[in-house]
């Protein structure tokens, strides 16, 4: 057995695989650590990207990234499996067995050793325990569901387009509840879909009148946790589109026809997505002592690591982070677990030589929202140029562009750019949504 110190890294999302990546170019093809990164998929799909996945604009196939390659070009060990449990005493995480489509084992369930632990799983949707909400509402938590959903979409235009507009009455309402940036975004990617179906010969089916958009949010206003400047454009766009948008409107049923609200509103929609909030997974909940908060969140230190045991690291949207002079913690967004994963890898060098660590600040840089083709809306924040509010075709490339600054931390500039050219080289040849 390797004498090297064992970094294990949970959770292949953006932070914990640009994590991995880092560290396996600076320690593990080095020999001076040895660094493994923990999956239960096979594939990587940056999460932002899910609401086009699920509207079918962008093909989940062609965007994934197999984590077995990026092991191989960047020095670090990819493991597949379900972390499914803690042993600090023993330093080892459980991993359950991976089964095949007809429940074959193909790995048994194992037990990994690490030295140093990072726990990087993201979250998942928070239902709230209200009825109905499993059993009806699709959810986008990973590229697995957008995919079911994608293709429930598209059978369902296939139905309409063959019966008719008439006969399939109500089969394309769509109720997405939520209206934070996942389903802000896809309202609009779901309007631009409907258009590319129609162009692609769904010709019995006006969206306009066939397919009823609405959006339902528990606060005063669509995009609650950014600036009122961003939500109030980005809701006239959705409008003009014709978004019907509910505010301060409480879900507190789903049946298989639709959605009632508090105040006894009901929405009728064949097709329920739920997008209202988040949580870590349930099973991470005081898992082997460590603590955690009310979203099962573990709570962590500003260096990142668990209060309870100094040899694991959380980051990403499972982690609770303290943010000096704020009452809530460091929120859960991709530029947040983008920045721990690149404090981590000093703060992980420095832990194996025995010196101090850095204290994570959260740095906002602002928001960006895309509504499709149709426009882009967001700010951008720093120190020398203030708050600029950026609204058309500026901020949608700026939006693309951090797509691209995730690329660039997985693979580096040179193959970044070979990407972006591939991809202009490519696109004519792309059908524009997904029609299989």
């Amino acid at each position: 057995m390797s004498a090297l110190p064992r970094i294990a890294i949970v959770g292949g999302g953006a932070g914990g695989l640009e994590l991995a990546s880092r560290l396996g170019r600076k320690l593990g093809r080095r020999r001076r650590a040895h660094v493994s990164l923990v999956d239960s998929s096979l594939t990587h799909l940056w999460k932002p990207l899910l609401h086009e996945v699920a509207a079918g604009t962008l093909n989940s196939y062609e965007d994934a990234l197999e984590y077995l390659a990026q092991a191989s070009w960047r020095g670090f060990q990819f493991q597949l499996g379900r972390f499914e449990g803690l042993d600090r005493s023993n330093k080892l995480i459980h991993l359950g067995s991976t089964l095949s489509a007809d429940d074959a084992v193909i790995i048994p369930e194992r037990a990994v050793p690490y030295d140093l632990l990072v726990i990087a799983i993201g979250s998942v949707t928070n239902d709230f325990g209200i009825p109905g909400v499993r059993e009806y509402c699709a959810f986008l938590d990973n590229r697995e569901q957008a995919d079911r959903f994608q293709q429930r979409l598209l059978e369902t235009f296939m139905q309409v387009q063959s019966r008719g507009a008439a006969e399939g009455s109500g089969m394309l309402n769509v109720a997405i509840v939520g209206a934070g940036a996942t389903g802000v975004e896809l309202a609009a990617e779901l309007h631009h879909t409907a258009h590319q179906f129609v162009a692609y010969g769904f010709d019995q089916i006006v969206p306009e009148k066939d397919m009823k958009l609405t959006l339902i949010e528990a606060a005063d206003r669509i995009l609650p946790a950014l600036p009122k400047r961003l939500s109030d454009p980005a809701q006239r766009s959705l409008e003009q589109l014709g978004v019907t948008v509910h505010t301060a409107k409480r879900v507190t049923r789903v049946t298989p026809n639709g959605i009632y609200m508090h105040d006894g509103t009901f929405v009728h929609a064949a097709l329920k997505v739920w997008a209202a909030g988040i949580k870590a997974p349930d099973f991470l909940k005081d898992i082997d002592g460590l603590e955690t908060n009310r979203q099962n969140q573990l709570v962590v230190r500003r260096t990142l690591q668990t209060t309870r045991d100094e040899n694991i690291f959380v980051l990403g949207d499972c982690s609770s982070c303290p943010r000096p002079g704020h009452d809530r913690p460091v929120p859960p967004t991709a530029q947040a677990a983008h920045q721990q994963a690149s404090m981590l890898v000093r703060s992980l060098v420095r832990r194996l030589e025995g010196k101090p660590l850095p204290k994570y600040v959260y740095r906002d840089y602002g928001s960006l929202v895309s509504l499709s083709e149709y426009t882009t809306v967001g700010n951008l924040m720093g120190k020398l140029m203030g708050d600029i509010w950026l609204e058309g075709l500026a901020a949608r490339i700026l939006y693309r562009s951090l797509y691209r600054m995730h690329q660039r931390a997985l693979f580096g500039g040179l193959r970044t750019l070979l990407l972006v050219i591939a991809d202009f080289l490519t696109r004519p040849t792309r059908a524009r949504t997904k029609l299989h």
